[in-house]
């Protein structure tokens, strides 16, 4: 049987998570505490509406990159995987954005064809 030598840079124990990662774990932590708490501070001081919306919108999907970007390790990926990704889902946006203000308007035309 082989004998397992025990080598004096094994200073860690097994699932014990090292100093570098939780050091980046704390700083995704606060940077995303810091985005909502900007989405909560809009949505106090700000009236509901278009904008409101908008800004909510913009700030899940900053935060969405965020995570895939750190969890998913895509920014480590090379460029044409992050472009195959992030093509499609700016079109995807733009299409909710567009399919929102149709709807509102459309809700507006109907709403005032039955005053």
């Amino acid at each position: 049987m082989a004998a397992h030598s025990h080598h004096a840079h094994d200073e860690h124990n097994v699932g014990e998570i090292p100093p570098a990662q939780t050091k980046g774990i704390w700083k995704v932590f606060f940077i995303l505490c810091a985005i909502t708490a900007v989405e909560f501070a809009f949505a106090f001081m700000m009236d509901a509406g278009m904008l409101r919306n908008s800004i909510f919108i913009v700030l899940t999907i900053v935060k969405a990159f965020y995570i895939v970007a750190e969890f998913m390790h895509l920014k480590h990926e090379t460029k044409s995987l992050i472009w195959t990704i992030m093509i499609p889902l700016v079109l995807l946006v733009w299409l909710i954005i567009a399919l929102i203000s149709e709807g509102a308007y459309y809700g507006d035309s109907v709403f005032n064809y039955f005053k």
